[in-house]
């Protein structure tokens, strides 16, 4: 009789140990999502700020492109107004992929330029946001590295309980290039 306690006893603690291990495993995962998306808002907003130094530099060469300094502008004003508050990842996504395509039409019209692509603080600028671009790209990486885990587990037979169980039940969002966004931009000379 005592053996057959000590079984069930024992197995008892065993399931509790797995039940919590799992509870716990599901809040990692979803901190380390939360971990990856708090490095891609650290490159944004260091995008953002090397945006108009940019731009002030590319417009004393190109003063006719002011269409293309209008879309930067208000690219990096929608994306830096939800990077602020505290706006869904998708929408922070699809603004983050439009400042990209700007900036994108930005350095496209600097090869009609010859004296601003030898101008020294351009030059900086353009290796800094290149930087900054690398390192997005890396932290976009990590994050749908992340979001993979979180939702596959999820998703699996005991994931989804566990999940439940925390109240993570939403799927997060991966980080997708737009395909208009996949588009090289046209240069015209």
């Amino acid at each position: 009789m005592k053996k057959g306690l000590i079984i069930i006893f024992v197995l008892v603690i065993l399931i509790g140990v797995w039940i919590v291990k799992n509870l716990n495993y599901v809040v990692q995962l979803d901190e380390r999502v939360n971990e990856a998306w708090a490095e891609i808002e650290n490159q944004l907003k260091r995008r953002n700020d090397l945006i108009p130094n940019l731009v002030e530099t590319v417009k004393g060469y190109a003063k006719h492109e002011k269409e293309i300094f209008e879309n930067v502008a208000d690219s990096r004003a929608k994306l830096s107004g939800l990077i602020s508050e505290k706006g869904s990842i998708k929408a922070k996504i699809q603004a983050a992929n439009e400042l990209g395509g700007a900036l994108s039409r930005l350095l496209a019209i600097v090869e009609n330029y010859p004296d601003l692509k030898a101008n020294q603080n351009f030059i900086r600028l353009q290796d800094e946001l290149a930087g900054t671009e690398n390192r997005i790209a890396v932290a976009r990486m990590r994050y749908n590295r992340a979001v993979k885990e979180f939702n596959t587990y999820r998703r699996e037979i005991f994931g989804s309980i566990f999940a439940k169980m925390r109240g993570l039940t939403e799927s997060r969002p991966y980080w997708k290039i737009e395909e208009k966004e996949k588009e090289t931009p046209k240069v015209k000379f």
